[in-house]
């Protein structure tokens, strides 16, 4: 089957089997951009009711502009990777304020904008303004990777590369951000990761790894990054009238400008003696019998890179800063989700 073929099966099986999402119905910038920084390492069932979320308290460019960060960061609370919506906010200040509202309408100039890289980008300009550039993401490695017989690892600079360079090659002259769309979706609905329906496939006589029986062994990925395990102790302190202190993350790293309890990072999970030595020295506290782990097992939390294991320890005292907050009011904060997932299970046993 040639390149110019492809994309019309493509586009025919899109036109029959796209799903219903609400972003598909407006090539309105501002929606295709929201969609698609939400759908950044997210799949679509979980990132749709984010997506609503956002286009009801922010309808409009201007209306997220005018946000404070915490309240977008609230919003975005559960999806993880915060940078995504720390840059969705400067993009939107610098969207309303020095371009009236318009975003621009090339892939090039997109990129110049916070948090917009060349994946977003593309599909912006293509989708919005049938821009002739080819959108790659992990659906759309897979399918080309499978149908070409591609060995390259996706994960390495050169597979990079040359996937993007393919991409850009087989585009269809016309339907650009249609085809694009098409591809992608082919991808999350046909030819899916683990259970791929050969079957029916539209194109599977023309595959390349269906008829070397390769399916599952493209694409090809070179070995993980070791993960790197690290151990959270939180106190939690607690006076008489029920309030507690909850500190802003300012350092970079994960988790930037959300709020958490207090916290002594260790090499180890910390015995009860341990802790209260490092807590007397890191926050000025003097624990003696008024601690208690919440937790009897630590809770454990997977980020790519990272993996969390952490402990949740209550500590009642007369003895606050005066930035405290009612203990009740905790959750009005955007919070990581390790914490929203403590507070949700544990929760009643902070008293």
């Amino acid at each position: 089957m040639g390149q110019a073929r492809l994309s019309e099966v493509l586009l025919r099986w899109f036109d029959d089997n796209q799903r219903d999402l609400p972003w598909r119905s407006s090539k309105e910038p501002y929606l295709i951009w929201l969609s698609e920084v939400i759908l950044q390492q997210t799949q679509v069932s979980q990132g749709l009711p984010y997506f609503l979320k956002f286009q009801s308290k922010f309808p409009t460019v201007f209306d997220l502009a005018l946000a404070k960060e915490h309240e977008v960061l609230k919003v975005w609370e559960g999806l993880g990777y915060y940078s995504r919506a720390r840059n969705l906010h400067k993009t939107a200040i610098e969207v309303a304020t020095n371009l009236k509202g318009v975003f621009p309408t090339n892939a090039q100039d997109l990129q110049k904008l916070p948090g917009i890289g060349i994946y977003t980008a593309s599909a912006i300009a293509s989708i919005c303004y049938e821009e002739k550039v080819s959108v790659v993401d992990g659906n759309v490695y897979r399918v080309l990777s499978r149908y070409f017989g591609v060995d390259l690892a996706i994960n390495e600079t050169i597979g990079v590369k040359y996937f993007k360079a393919l991409s850009q090659e087989i585009l269809p002259n016309e339907r650009i951000g249609d085809y694009n769309q098409a591809l992608m979706e082919f991808g999350a609905l046909m030819c899916t990761p683990k259970l791929p329906n050969c079957v029916e496939c539209p194109v599977n006589s023309s595959c390349w790894a269906n008829a070397n029986k390769a399916v599952m062994d493209l694409p090809v990925k070179s070995k993980k990054v070791k993960v790197r395990n690290r151990y959270f102790n939180y106190l939690i302190f607690l006076n008489a009238s029920l309030q507690t202190q909850i500190i802003k993350r300012s350092n970079g790293g994960i988790w930037q400008h959300l709020y958490e309890f207090p916290l002594i990072e260790s090499e180890a999970l910390l015995s009860i003696e341990a802790l209260k030595e490092q807590a007397s020295s890191q926050h000025n506290s003097q624990m003696k019998d008024n601690v208690v782990l919440i937790n009897q097992a630590p809770i454990e939390h997977k980020l790519t890179h990272q993996h969390i294991f952490a402990n949740f320890w209550l500590v009642k005292t007369d003895l606050l800063a005066s930035n405290c907050v009612p203990l009740d009011e905790v959750d009005n904060y955007p919070l990581p989700q390790l914490i929203v997932r403590f507070l949700k299970n544990y929760g009643s046993q902070i008293r």
